[in-house]
């Protein structure tokens, strides 16, 4: 594995369940585990340092999410994705995200594209420093941020249910190539949510998306 699930940081103030659920997420969305390799609930619950009912709920959760395999005997997994997978997800995304786009560019306002602004400025420090974890959580920072601009909370739940489906083989490409070789769009977008323009925006992040699909398609 990775890292230690552990390290996941849960958000205080939430219900156990909530708190489990969320670092097991962020340990799939992040790479913490490795698509494919067998993990037991057992060694979940050590990991995560919590009572068995939450992980299997958190785990119950997941699976239903598709981003994470039952196994049998009491395992479980981060499902390998197969070329197929990636070519149905990215179509998915593409019927989504550029749409999502469009709607952010015509409802942002200045403090959003700063915003944003600032976690792209957080994301170009990870790169440069290969720091692939950084990238990874600011890269997710980044579109998430996005999306919410959108104010369209159906859109943006199935846009993040594709993330946890693709977002585990982001970190098996960046032990490969490195940071430094990842697309990056996002330039474009801003300057398209600076202007308002929607068409723009929506072209941004369709080839931001495409280029980056193409990368995880490469590594299988």
């Amino acid at each position: 594995m990775a890292e230690n699930v552990a390290e996941a940081k849960p958000q205080a103030g939430l219900p156990a369940h909530e708190r489990v659920y969320r670092s097991l997420r962020d340990a799939v969305l992040f790479g913490a585990l490795t698509p494919g390799e067998p993990v037991t609930i057992q060694g979940l619950v050590e990991r995560l340092d919590a009572g068995m009912t939450p992980v299997r709920e958190a785990i119950r959760r997941l699976t239903a999410e598709g981003a994470l395999q039952a196994l049998g005997n009491r395992r479980i997994q981060v499902p390998v994705l197969t070329a197929a997978l990636v070519e149905e997800l990215t179509e998915t995304r593409l019927a989504l995200e550029p749409r999502l786009a469009m709607r952010a560019a015509d409802r942002a306002g200045a403090e959003d594209v700063a915003r944003l602004a600032g976690i792209d400025v957080r994301l170009d420090r990870a790169i440069s420093r290969g720091d692939i974890e950084g990238y990874l959580r600011e890269n997710h920072s980044f579109h998430a941020c996005l999306n919410d601009m959108a104010e369209a909370p159906i859109m943006t739940a199935l846009a993040d249910s594709l993330w946890l489906r693709f977002g585990p083989s982001l970190r098996v490409v960046c032990g490969q190539v490195g940071t430094r070789h990842l697309p990056d769009c996002h330039k474009d977008l801003l300057r398209a949510l600076a202007a308002g323009d929607g068409t723009m925006a929506a072209r941004a992040i369709e080839e931001d998306l495409v280029q980056g699909m193409e990368v995880v398609l490469s590594s299988l």
